[in-house]
């Protein structure tokens, strides 16, 4: 007979030090112009990237417009993505929003504050709203918060 060694399972405790910050943003601007907006008032270099490509209930793919730029020193990573496309909402509870900000940060709770600030401030910008995730019960939001 073989001799089977038993599997020990163990546990690993591992704190979650990441922080996501979600905000909506109102603007008529077009993504594109909202971006270079975004970039001059915050610092930062959000860059096209490819879309968010998902499916409607018809069967038809829908792309979302994308915007990202991750700082590497500080592990910061920032998203910028349409709320629409056409007709079709990405969120569809939140149809007031034209783009949804994604900020995810280690650590520092007062980043959060900051950015949302700095938002407010931007001339492309009519309003911003910093989005619960805890409350907002939408089948798309597992495509955004990953």
């Amino acid at each position: 007979m073989k001799n089977v060694q038993k599997i020990k399972r163990i546990q690993l405790n591992v704190e979650d030090n990441e922080k996501l910050l979600l905000c909506g943003i109102v603007s008529a601007e077009p993504d594109y112009k909202l971006s270079l907006a975004l970039n001059k008032k915050m610092g930062i270099s959000l860059k096209n990237k490819s879309p968010l490509n998902l499916s409607d209930e018809s069967g038809n793919e829908i792309s979302f417009s994308r915007f990202a730029y991750s700082n590497h020193s500080d592990d910061v990573v920032y998203n910028l993505i349409s709320n629409r496309s056409g007709k079709q909402f990405l969120l569809k509870k939140l149809k007031n929003i034209d783009y949804i900000f994604q900020v995810h940060f280690p650590g520092s709770d007062n980043a959060s504050i900051k950015v949302t600030s700095l938002i407010r401030e931007t001339e492309a910008v009519n309003a911003v709203f910093v989005i619960d995730t805890s409350t907002l019960n939408d089948k798309n939001l597992q495509y955004i918060i990953q």
